[in-house]
């Protein structure tokens, strides 16, 4: 964090979430004191013990102890001091569970309207291999059209800056489907096999062309010089996202997946895809999670 913050010239919080217990109300009734402020102001020199090796290198630390449930007070945190980027170590909330990320981090993936950077615990010092996952897909309705390729945008940015920081190799992989191949190879349909292949050929040209497309405009942004430096390796996988980036971020030893995890604003209670949680309860890198432009959270401030 301290990394990332000091390469962006960004201002750096750390915080730290007590929970609420009855603790202080049980203990009021004998001695007179804020057992709950006490707790913060303990935990609070923790965390100033924590990043005093860093302050005293000249960065500019803020620390900060809320109590009550994580995922909230982290969100209302970022709506209240605008926060770019949240990252958290991933892990279960009871420890004991075989999957990578636990509930509060299912929940800040869901709800944080920022982008969050979950960290897993033997993720190495840095970074060798970074993916992003993009979809070039243009059958959407025109307004999610326009949130998808905005986010894509923002995935490969975000992507091709970590990996150029982190001196890594960028992979960006889109997966790919011909819709009703499956039934017009089937018996009924009566349709010749070169048409059928002539069509999948087609929509894979089509997703190349895009994919290579998107691949400019982000040279537009970062420069033609940074790209050719990176020489990222492009992925055009037939199949299912749910299956096949799962397999590749293991093929080529992800260090990092960077992804989108919705899309639909406006859908109501629409927080994170399928597609998505499917993905992420397959993998076991850390992983870099986008929101769309427009992302509203379901967490108010005064929740």
């Amino acid at each position: 964090a301290v990394s990332v913050a000091h390469t962006n010239q960004a201002r750096l919080t750390v915080m730290d979430i007590t929970p609420e217990t009855g603790l202080a109300d049980y203990f009021q009734q004998s001695y007179d004191i804020d057992l709950n402020a006490q707790f913060r102001e303990h935990r609070l020199e923790a965390l100033d013990t924590l990043v005093a090796p860093q302050v005293d290198e000249g960065h500019a630390i803020y620390t900060k102890v809320a109590s009550g449930t994580p995922f909230i007070e982290v969100v209302q945190a970022v709506q209240r001091n605008g926060h770019d980027l949240v990252m958290k170590v991933a892990q279960h909330d009871n420890g004991l569970a075989p999957a990578l990320f636990g509930s509060t981090d299912m929940h800040l993936l869901r709800k944080c309207p920022c982008p969050v950077w979950l960290i897993r615990p033997q993720a190495p010092e840095t970074y060798r291999h970074i993916l992003a996952a993009v979809d070039v897909d243009e059958n959407y309705p025109p307004a999610e059209l326009k949130v998808r390729q905005a986010m894509n945008r923002q995935i490969l940015e975000m992507a091709s800056s970590l990996a150029l920081a982190e001196f890594a190799q960028l992979h960006v992989v889109h997966v790919w489907n011909a819709i009703g191949e499956s039934t017009m190879r089937g018996a009924f349909m009566n349709i010749p096999e070169d048409d059928v292949s002539a069509y999948v050929e087609h929509v894979r040209r089509l997703r190349e062309a895009a994919l290579q497309a998107m691949m400019r405009e982000v040279q537009g942004n970062l420069g033609k010089e940074a790209l050719d430096y990176l020489k990222p390796q492009r992925h055009l996988l037939k199949g299912w996202a749910r299956r096949e980036i799962p397999l590749l971020a293991r093929r080529i030893d992800a260090d990092l997946v960077v992804m989108g995890t919705v899309a639909r604003t406006g859908v109501p209670c629409f927080i994170m895809g399928n597609s998505a949680e499917t993905i992420l309860n397959q993998i076991d890198s850390s992983v870099l999670a986008i929101k769309p432009p427009g992302f509203v959270t379901p967490v108010s401030v005064q929740d």
